[in-house]
């Protein structure tokens, strides 16, 4: 590998890791469970692409650099799902959003931004 490329790399895994600390950071100072499962998704999301993005840049063998694409590809595809799925159900488990929070958008009755047309229908 050259230098540039070992150069770019090692930014990637500079930058991936300040994302990680960053999603790890916000996991301990978030107030409420809706903000820290965002921190996680995003952030953390974010940090391991980077840092599997470094691997891909210095790796020598084409099944390593397949193998992290792929799962770059599998982490952007699943961790907003899943982050949507875990708010989801936290919210119908009866979890509360922190005092700090402006508006709960799913919320049933009157806080409710949606009405019937905004649902789907077939």
């Amino acid at each position: 590998m050259s230098g540039i490329g070992n150069i770019v790399a090692s930014l990637f895994v500079v930058f991936g890791s300040g994302f990680t600390l960053v999603a790890a950071i916000g996991i301990l100072r978030f107030p409420d469970f809706y903000t820290r499962i965002h921190a996680a998704a995003k952030a953390g999301t974010v940090g391991s692409v980077l840092m599997l993005m470094a691997l891909a840049i210095v790796s020598n063998e084409t099944a390593e650099v397949l193998r992290a694409l792929a799962a770059i590809i599998f982490l952007l595809m699943t961790a907003p799902i899943a982050a949507h799925l875990l708010g989801k159900a936290a919210q119908s488990a009866g979890y509360r959003m922190g005092p700090d929070s402006i508006r709960d958008e799913r919320a049933q009755g009157e806080g409710s931004s949606m009405d019937e047309s905004d649902t789907l229908t077939g």
